[in-house]
């Protein structure tokens, strides 16, 4: 099939990689030329495991194609992704101006049936705002060409896209009950017909509620996260590990083990700004969700929680202090640092005039572009960031260790070359690698989370 993708985002470049991996041909369109030009040339704007090899694959066998002509991209696909951002607006709600643009840009062009297929994360309601920007550009040319518009949101976890989307737990669909909207339904159950060949995973419903499941399955995740996060300060207080705690409630079927783990909070381009606009949603209809306004707010505090652990140990004048930070994108495998935990313990620690030295096995370049940006109005405060080579060479001469991402690389450190190298043998875990006995044994302070029965040197 011919297949047009708008926006080489995150979403946008993994699913037409993917989907020209099952042999369709994909056309890839992106405004940003820079972008395009670094695709062209072989290389690959985001860091997601396995990506390269896909993208380098299909563009040498001629099915995948990068490129900036908007006509050229209407023309090509039968069916038409829109994948681009979705940000948060100034109130919370999604920013539908990349959508709507795309929208228009497809109305604009097209001669023929299409199938225009919102792939991005967008609010209820924002396929018949679609509908209507098309039309709108038909109408402006007297065109009467037929299209149908498709909700079929993303579920990919950055760091292991490639494999969802390859081997997806579910795929949701959501068409109208017109002659466009059936005539879609046929386009879309052919094109991932390769993906129900073994059973079917393929759940078809009306546009709003496909639309609707993609919020409510990223604030389900959130709401698990904050909870077992808001449990573990609590945990803290009275003398409880919330990792038997994790083990005891996950051995129930009906709740699981998945995301309840306990950390210094949740970041990332999906869960903070999907639950804030599934919250101004709500608002629109003069309802309020006040668990998802509670997970929001348990969600920013935790990320002051290593922060808070480090002033009570150190004191609240960190002057003349000096930490070794691992771990600063949003979660392993990834280079994203949006609302990233790591950018706001910089600014705790810097803010109280403390130095740091910052490693990442994947994020380095990002840190730099992002943190120069955090630290914009202080070239002084910017100064007292170190990037490291290696995980080793931050911990010299630190005062103490925080670990925010849960990079495997850190799982398993030379405790003795680690104890050696800092000025005081202490960890404040914000991913709970490390078991407080064993980091007990080895003459290390430990500072995990949820975990404080079990610190005792």
């Amino acid at each position: 099939m011919k297949i047009t993708i708008i926006g080489t985002g995150y979403v946008g470049l993994v699913t037409g990689a993917c989907l020209a991996e099952l042999g369709n041909n994909v056309f890839c369109l992106d405004v940003d030329q820079d972008k395009i030009d670094v695709l062209n040339n072989g290389g690959i704007p985001i860091h997601e495991p396995g990506l390269a090899d896909i993208v380098a694959r299909n563009r040498t066998a001629g099915r995948l194609t990068f490129s900036t002509d908007m006509a050229a991209s209407v023309a090509h696909g039968d069916v038409q992704f829109i994948a681009v951002g979705t940000p948060p607006d100034e109130d919370g709600s999604a920013d539908l101006q990349y959508v709507l643009a795309a929208a228009r840009n497809i109305g604009r062009h097209m001669t023929g049936f299409k199938v225009i297929v919102d792939k991005s994360t967008v609010p209820v309601g924002t396929a018949d705002k679609v509908h209507a920007a098309i039309q709108s550009e038909l109408k402006a040319r007297n065109g009467n060409t037929k299209f149908s518009v498709v909700s079929n949101p993303e579920f990919l976890k950055e760091g292991a896209a490639v494999e969802d989307f390859m081997r997806p737990d579910r795929i949701v669909i959501g068409c109208d009950n017109t002659p466009e909207g059936q005539q879609a339904h046929g386009v879309m159950k052919k094109l991932y017909a390769p993906f129900n060949r073994n059973h079917e995973r393929t759940f078809w419903m009306d546009v709003r509620s496909a639309e609707f499941t993609k919020y409510a399955a990223n604030a389900m995740l959130a709401t698990r996260i904050s909870f077992m996060n808001e449990l573990a300060n609590l945990a803290d207080k009275v003398g409880v590990d919330i990792e038997a705690v994790r083990q005891g409630i996950g051995s129930d079927p009906r709740i699981g083990y998945s995301f309840l783990y306990a950390g210094c909070g949740y970041g990332g381009s999906c869960f903070p700004k999907d639950v804030q606009a599934l919250e101004r949603t709500a608002r629109d209809y003069d309802q309020e969700l006040l668990i998802l306004r509670a997970v929001e707010a348990v969600n920013n505090n935790q990320k002051h929680v290593l922060g808070k652990k480090i002033v009570a140990r150190f004191g609240e004048n960190l002057s003349g202090r000096h930490f070794a930070i691992w771990g600063l994108a949003f979660k392993p495998n990834t280079d994203d640092m949006r609302e990233a935990s790591s950018r706001v313990l910089l600014r705790e620690l810097i803010g109280r005039g403390a130095s740091v030295a910052v490693y990442d096995p994947v994020s380095m370049n990002e840190a730099r572009r992002v943190l120069a940006l955090d630290f914009a109005e202080s070239a002084e405060a910017l100064a007292r960031v170190r990037f490291s080579n290696s995980s080793t060479d931050a911990l010299q001469d630190a005062d103490a260790l925080a670990i925010v991402t849960e990079w495997k690389t850190f799982r398993s450190p030379d405790f003795d070359q680690l104890k050696n190298q800092l000025k005081a043998p202490i960890i404040f875990d914000g991913r709970n690698l490390f078991e407080p006995e064993v980091m007990a044994d080895a003459g290390f302070e430990y500072h995990g989370i949820g975990r404080s029965v079990l610190t005792q040197a």
